[in-house]
């Protein structure tokens, strides 16, 4: 029978958080990057012949290779070549086997009786390994053009070697068969070769393999048209025996397979006969039967390579999906922000019944000394005209309590408790309230003079059982408040518009939230059993009937972690605390009214945008990583500045909206490369613990006090 894990977020207990995932998720990041990786290099297949533009131009190879015959063999102290007898054509197709043109060139040949040599490329092999024994079973015979066609003159020796014997594998799995004859990729005649062509000639029949060349190179690949091709074929003496070079893989070669039927139809009836290279020079087959530790290494390797083409696709889709939800995200958000920004404007000039019944302020405070003070002459100094104050002590060691009663201000209330949690404290502070509008907020908060005003007014519809407020963050002035602000404004924002619009918002942050004092009641008050006891008692209002709104006007600032590892504290909390709301409230979803706007669309976006995606985020980077290996950067940066772009431009809407200054914007491109990464990985951090139902310990921040430094110069927007 399984356990519920015990979850005890309201007191401050220390427990060791797991950690034997991240040596397992490095390890499944590496493999993906290595299994991507064959994929790229399996992928990047040119064709055709003559050197790859660009290629540097080097000097001809020595005469007795240039002006042999296209069959050398260069494993003995000189070079030996042949070439074919009088009216015999070898003919040889390249860069196959190809599903759609390989099977045409066979039919082709079966047609007119006639045989031919095919070279090629492993990792095509590998792909369609039907063909290749198609080819054997009708008589034809296999040559080795390696196994991604690069250019080998340009490779160091490991590599060729390595492509000469992954060819050797794929081959004798697809056959059971291993072959001596090997035609270098983007070779022609002997005539065109150079002299690193002739280095790799020699060092390739050192290894036992005979290679084959041309007399007559028909430069289909080029698709010059189909008489050319046959006109190339045909060339030189009449009578004159010829290996010919074609392609039947590496693009469109319909023009290839009608110059086939022409050719063998026009040749034929002059009396020529077309077979296989070995056969024309009246040699054994050039094959032999591979041994089992060579198919059985084939065999391997044919799948490693499906199965990463297979991930790269199933990558291709996650990133095209991440891409279209992230975009369909922000477009939601500017969409429903325009409508906010709409109702409120109609809202405030239509004249509400103004609200201005009295409000209890709750502060609960644990070890606040940096910041209490100024969150409570705040508050006092509020132009609210019925404003209590009431500090909730819970159990602070740093004088909180004392601090707040040296002040000596009007109107505020400490009480005093053993450490129990916040949830508790609050709680302590709704029993002690006396107005019937209550307003929770953090000991680290410093509130405008307006704020309490313009967030209770919302209280003027009936249907509103609480409110949000706006969070600012006033420790912006480094790096790392700056990517927060950006994201409070950005993302908490922005979201929260348009989970106002949507019917649906899903938390009220804890430093600032106004609720009707009887929806408390109603609901049991701030429950205890989640870490996100705001997005717990958020979920708990709306699916009791009650609207849960947004006023952006009514400011708070906070102060967020001014260090990484402080940072990762809190979203770590936040993050394990959101998904147990998210599961304690998943009966939403079947409910009418908010609660089910809550089930089917807050708690979605929440699981898509704050767990799945965040989750899929590792993959996607190494999938960026791979990208910037084997694509062409030019695509990869214009895809980059353009998602940049669109975030820029959302985040100068928003920012506009806030009424802020734009400056942060220049670290918006840094917060992509590191404050994302630690966001997702607190996630998969926050999964994992979920998962193994391990209690996680109450992080508390310390605190540094520049929210109250911010109070002291003013509550103008702090200099970015």
């Amino acid at each position: 029978m399984s356990r519920e894990p015990r979850l005890r977020p309201g007191r401050h207990v220390a427990v060791r958080d797991p950690r034997a995932h991240w040596l397992l998720l490095v390890l499944g990041l590496l493999v993906l990057l290595v299994v991507l990786t064959l994929h790229g290099y399996v992928d990047g297949i040119g064709g055709g012949t003559g050197h790859p533009a660009g290629a540097a131009a080097a000097a001809p190879a020595d005469p007795g290779l240039t002006r042999g015959g296209p069959v050398v063999r260069l494993d003995g102290p000189t070079p030996v070549s042949r070439a074919m007898p009088a009216r015999t054509i070898a003919l040889t197709f390249d860069d196959g086997p190809d599903p759609e043109w390989t099977p045409r060139v066979l039919d082709v040949l079966r047609r007119h009786g006639a045989h031919a040599t095919f070279f090629v490329v492993g990792s095509r092999v590998n792909e369609h390994p039907e063909l290749a024994r198609r080819i054997v079973a009708e008589g034809h015979e296999l040559g080795s053009h390696t196994f991604t066609h690069p250019d080998l003159a340009v490779l160091p020796g490991w590599r060729r070697d390595l492509e000469l014997g992954l060819t050797q594998n794929a081959i004798a799995s697809a056959t059971g068969r291993q072959v001596t004859l090997f035609r270098p990729p983007y070779s022609s005649g002997p005539g065109s070769l150079t002299g690193p062509d002739a280095d790799v000639l020699r060092a390739v029949g050192r290894t036992g393999y005979i290679a084959v060349l041309s007399d007559r190179d028909t430069e289909d690949w080029r698709r010059p048209g189909v008489d050319a091709i046959v006109a190339g074929a045909e060339r030189g003496e009449p009578g004159a025996g010829a290996v010919v070079l074609m392609h039947d893989g590496g693009g469109d070669r319909a023009q290839t397979v009608a110059a086939l039927d022409r050719l063998l139809t026009e040749l034929g009836d002059r009396g020529y006969r077309f077979t296989t290279v070995s056969a024309g020079l009246g040699v054994p087959p050039s094959d032999a039967a591979a041994g089992r530790g060579a198919r059985l290494r084939g065999a391997t390797l044919r799948y490693a390579q499906l199965g990463a083409a297979a991930l790269a696709t199933a990558m291709d889709w996650l990133l095209g999906v991440a891409l279209v939800l992230g975009v369909a995200r922000l477009v939601g958000q500017v969409v429903a922000t325009r409508v906010h920004l709409r109702r409120v404007r109609r809202r405030w000039r239509r004249g509400r019944r103004e609200i201005l019944a009295p409000v209890s302020v709750i502060v609960p405070a644990y070890n606040e000394a940096a910041n209490i003070a100024a969150t409570v002459r705040s508050l006092v100094t509020s132009d609210y005209p019925y404003v209590e104050v009431v500090v909730v002590d819970d159990g602070s060691s740093d004088g909180t309590a004392e601090i707040v009663e040296r002040l000596g201000l009007p109107g505020v209330r400490v009480i005093r408790q053993p450490n129990a949690g916040k949830p508790a404290a609050l709680n302590t502070g709704i029993r002690y309230a006396r107005a019937d509008l209550v307003v929770l907020v953090d000991g680290d908060t410093v509130f405008q003079p307006d704020t309490v005003y313009r967030l209770v007014q919302g209280f003027a519809d009936p249907t509103v059982g609480a409110i949000s407020g706006n969070t600012k963050v006033a420790n912006r002035r480094r790096l790392l408040g700056r990517w927060q602000h950006l994201e409070y404004v950005i993302g908490f924002n922005l979201d929260r518009r348009m989970y106002d619009v949507l019917g649906c918002m899903p938390t009220i942050p804890g430093a600032i939230g106004a609720f009707r004092r009887q929806v408390l009641v109603d609901v049991g008050g701030v429950p205890s059993d989640t870490l996100a006891e705001d997005t717990d008692l958020t979920m708990r209002v709306l699916r009791a009937g009650w609207r849960v709104t947004y006023e952006e006007s009514a400011l708070a600032w906070t102060e967020a972690p001014s260090s990484l590892r402080q940072l990762w504290r809190q979203r770590y909390r936040w993050c394990y605390g959101t998904m147990q709301a998210m599961w304690k409230h998943r009966a939403a979803v079947a409910e009418r009214g908010p609660g089910g706007r809550l089930g089917r669309v807050g708690l979605a976006y929440l699981a898509v945008f704050q767990v799945l995606l965040p989750l899929a985020a590792p993959a996607v980077d190494v999938f960026a990583l791979y990208g910037l290996l084997f694509l062409p950067w030019s695509q990869l940066l214009l895809a980059w500045f353009g998602l940049l772009a669109l975030q820029a431009l959302t985040a100068g809407y928003a920012l506009h909206l806030d009424r802020e200054r734009y400056g942060p914007l220049w670290s918006l491109p840094l917060q992509q490369v590191v404050y994302r990464q630690v966001m997702y990985l607190v996630v998969i951090q926050s999964v994992v613990t979920v998962l193994m139902g391990t209690r996680l310990r109450w992080h508390r921040m310390v605190r540094t006090g520049e929210a109250a430094a911010f109070a002291r110069a003013g509550t103008g927007a702090p200099s970015s």
